[in-house]
């Protein structure tokens, strides 16, 4: 058995890793439409946006059930990286953070501080895994003679890669790093404050761990705080990410963050920043509830086969 003092450094990555993967493929469905909603509106201009529940029907009836699982290798790869890099490293920052407290509670600043460095940590490693992901599920939105019918993730990132060079494979980097921030705040750092307010409301000693009460009432605000602060981001992240050159003018739509986020602005007006918000709020508060909730369950296991304490 490995070393205790091991398997306690790495308990935070190996069980945030494994919530992260295991939420990823539960919700990869709801993912994969509010990708194609966030994308309708650049691909169509003054077409309104189909509900996701719409895209996922159309998508059954033209390619099979299995079409709402496309990229799900992507979304598997991206989160064993970045969701295990961004909810281990959080966890790190903030025990030493407490540590450095006399092991009291930080406040929600030293919370905020630790979500949004282990965020942008973990976008910077896994944003290959992240372009992957949008290319296998926006690929067949494109027109028939323009798709790339990528094959697999791997697929994906050697001809991403090989076609575009080596930098394609951080396109959108900066938009992902604020969103990643973003997420991260709204999602960890939020629930570690809703945890020890809902713990309170309840009377929840947490003496061995949150109740259950309390850990389902820190995710449904976690989950609404998540989607709410990064949603401008992921939108922003997703039109750059899928951007291609074009034919004509020999550039790409978008020139940039601030370009992007000016053209959403200026075609779709201050609404067109949550345009897909009913998809993605879909996407992530089953996602960060999943993942916290687990996320509990699964460190408790992790502890006992470690014989690790608390």
């Amino acid at each position: 058995m490995p070393d205790k003092s091991i398997a306690k450094i790495a308990e935070p990555f190996a069980c945030g890793g494994s919530a992260a993967t295991f939420a990823s493929m539960v919700i990869h469905p709801m993912d994969l439409a509010k990708v194609r909603m966030q994308l309708f509106g650049q691909l169509n201009p003054g077409k309104p946006v189909p509900g996701f529940s719409t895209i996922l029907t159309s998508m059954i009836k033209h390619d099979g059930v299995t079409s709402v699982y496309k990229g799900v290798d992507a979304a598997i790869g991206r989160q064993m990286v970045y969701g295990t890099a961004r909810i281990g490293l959080h966890r790190a920052f903030s025990d030493k953070l407490k540590e450095m407290n006399d092991g009291k509670p930080i406040n929600f600043g030293m919370k905020t501080l630790s979500g949004m460095a282990s965020g942008s940590i973990a976008v910077c490693i896994g944003t290959p895994f992240d372009i992957a992901l949008v290319r296998l599920q926006s690929d067949s939105m494109a027109p028939v003679d323009e798709r790339k019918n990528y094959k697999n993730v791997f697929d994906a990132l050697k001809r991403t890669a090989a076609e575009e060079g080596p930098g394609a494979l951080y396109k959108g980097l900066a938009p992902n790093i604020l969103r990643g921030m973003a997420m991260n705040v709204g999602m960890l750092a939020c629930y570690d404050q809703a945890k020890e307010t809902v713990g309170k409301l309840l009377g929840d000693p947490m003496t061995n761990g949150p109740a259950l009460t309390t850990q389902i009432g820190a995710s449904c605000v976690a989950g609404f705080t998540a989607a709410l602060f990064s949603m401008p981001f992921d939108l922003i992240k997703s039109r750059l990410m899928a951007q291609k050159v074009d034919p004509t003018t020999g550039k790409l739509p978008y020139g940039g963050v601030a370009d992007c986020a000016m053209q959403i602005f200026k075609k779709e007006g201050p609404a067109g920043f949550f345009s897909g918000f009913s998809a993605y709020y879909g996407r992530c508060a089953p996602h960060a509830m999943i993942i916290l909730l687990s996320i509990e369950s699964i460190t408790k296991g992790y502890r006992s086969v470690f014989g690790l304490s608390p």
